[in-house]
């Protein structure tokens, strides 16, 4: 009898296994065909150094995006990235026009990410079901205080200007080089950063506990799981990440600009989204997203070599989103959730 009930098992294996892999098969699908239809549409669309920069434009998308990823899977999200990472981006060079050592000033301006995002949290978890206002209001404020203290004996607001460490313009700068490669050094970060991230999420109390407090929240409580620690610590390291982004893009642009970070504001999400993490909270992951990233990066570099502008570029992710989401809907863990 045990003989006979093997098949039948490994086919519910099988099953499952599909089941929990089916964004990353769609995710991984439309990236196909999106690199297609580039390579057909666009020259030299496959090109080294096209694909190093769309790697580059990925790795800044994709580390902001990591925050959103963890925060949607509490059931929550976090708008106050766009802000941080322009706060961060202005207030970098500031600190060093002041005199501050540029790694102990890199220093500062993470750990102000991480307060921020533990600020969002708290304020997240008391305000349950307000995470989307509290967390855009919060990032407002902090935006605009950057610019204030950045506009101090300045006669610009939200621009600065000075010397960026050639460390940090090597980190970050299509021209970089990693161990004598021409190969921006961001990228190799990121990959190492998703892959860590990945193994924790799956391996570690942390990451079994996160979706956990996603998939129940009554389950979670009975398994001694706190609530407020898990939302404190998920934002928290959502506001470090925006905060790293918006000081390796001030290497990438080479000045720090307020409004560097509002394309950021709903492209999370939409990476996300698109790698088919569930908002409602419990399932998706970081390896899901990164997927999501590739695919939006592609797109963009797409919709910029056939010559379409800003507006038309946000029309078409929206009218990917759609069908994209709707095929996500389908997969049982996320339809029995809705």
């Amino acid at each position: 009898m045990t003989a006979a009930l093997r098949p039948a098992a490994k086919q519910a294996s099988v099953s499952g296994a599909l089941s929990r892999n089916r964004s990353i098969a769609i995710g991984l699908g439309v990236l196909i065909v999106l690199l297609v239809i580039g390579a057909a549409l666009v020259g030299n669309f496959l090109a080294a150094e096209n694909l190093r920069s769309m790697l580059l434009l990925a790795a800044f998308l994709g580390l902001a995006s990591l925050g959103q990823t963890l925060c949607a899977l509490l059931g929550g999200l976090d708008l106050s990235i766009a802000y941080v990472i322009g706060a961060a981006n202005i207030l970098l060079p500031k600190l060093i026009n002041l005199g501050l050592p540029p790694v102990l000033a890199v220093i500062v301006v993470a750990i102000g990410g991480a307060v921020i995002g533990a600020v969002n949290g708290l304020l997240s978890f008391r305000l349950q079901g307000q995470a989307l206002i509290v967390t855009l209001g919060v990032g407002f404020a902090v935006l605009g205080g950057a610019q204030i203290l950045t506009s101090l004996g300045s006669s610009f607001a939200g621009t600065v200007y000075g010397v960026v460490p050639v460390w940090l313009s090597n980190m970050a700068a299509i021209n970089g080089t990693t161990f004598g490669l021409h190969f921006p050094p961001i990228i190799l970060v990121w990959l190492v950063i998703s892959a860590g991230l990945i193994m924790i999420m799956h391996r570690s109390w942390f990451g079994r506990s996160l979706y956990a407090l996603g998939n129940s929240r009554l389950a979670a409580s009975r398994l001694l799981i706190s609530e407020l620690k898990l939302w404190v610590a998920v934002y928290a390291i959502s506001g470090l990440m925006a905060a790293i982004t918006g000081v390796l893009l001030l290497g990438f642009s080479g000045g720090g600009f307020a409004d560097v970070g509002n394309p950021y504001l709903f492209t999370t999400v939409a990476a996300v989204v698109i790698g088919g993490t569930s908002l409602l909270g419990g399932w998706g992951g970081y390896g899901a997203t990164v997927i999501g990233t590739l695919v939006l990066t592609v797109l963009t570099t797409i919709l910029v070599g056939i010559g379409l502008n800003y507006a038309a570029q946000q029309a078409v992710f929206g009218l990917l989103i759609v069908p994209v989401v709707a095929l996500y809907a389908r997969s049982p863990p996320i339809r029995m959730q809705i």
